[in-house]
């Protein structure tokens, strides 16, 4: 049985504990992301965060500062709210978040992201890619960043 896992581990891509992000169904700029084997589910910076109800459904409006360290840029985000749930961040307080999903583009793979809501203007990572996400499809190399592309001040990739 260590032989099969072996063999399943080696197929799955390396990830550093940085990298860069795209949301598509958010925002039209590549987002720095943590990766943070800690976190059980990725969450994303968001302010001014406003409830509404559109067709019948849960909807969200929220504000996010896509840049690290750059509070003048802001984008105005629209998302369908998948729940509403208690998470405890890394400090162990205990926050009622928005639950929403979205597309997200690590290299050259696309995955269905479910992201808690929370501002993260304190935080050095405007995103965190908790290992929910991750699991399955990589792995991470805690010693290295970008190793899906770019470097610390942009992304390889232009959306």
């Amino acid at each position: 049985m260590q032989v099969e896992e072996r063999e399943e581990t080696t197929q799955m891509k390396a990830l550093g504990w940085r990298e860069w992000v795209q949301l598509p169904d958010l925002v039209d700029v590549p987002v720095k992301a943590k990766v943070d084997t800690g976190a059980k589910t990725s969450s994303l910076h968001a302010f001014f965060i406003e409830p509404y109800t559109r067709d019948g459904n849960p909807w969200v409006k929220f504000l996010l500062h896509p840049n690290q360290n750059d509070n003048d840029i802001e984008v105005e985000c629209h998302a369908a709210v998948s729940d509403r749930r208690e998470v405890s961040d890394s400090g162990g307080h205990k926050e009622k978040r928005y639950v929403i999903e979205s597309s997200i583009v690590i290299g050259k793979d696309v995955l269905i992201a479910e992201l808690t809501l929370t501002d993260r203007d304190s935080m050095s990572f405007r995103m965190l890619l908790g290992r929910n996400l991750l699991r399955g499809s990589f792995l991470v190399d805690s010693g290295s960043s970008f190793l899906m592309g770019g470097n610390s001040k942009q992304a390889q990739v232009k959306i």
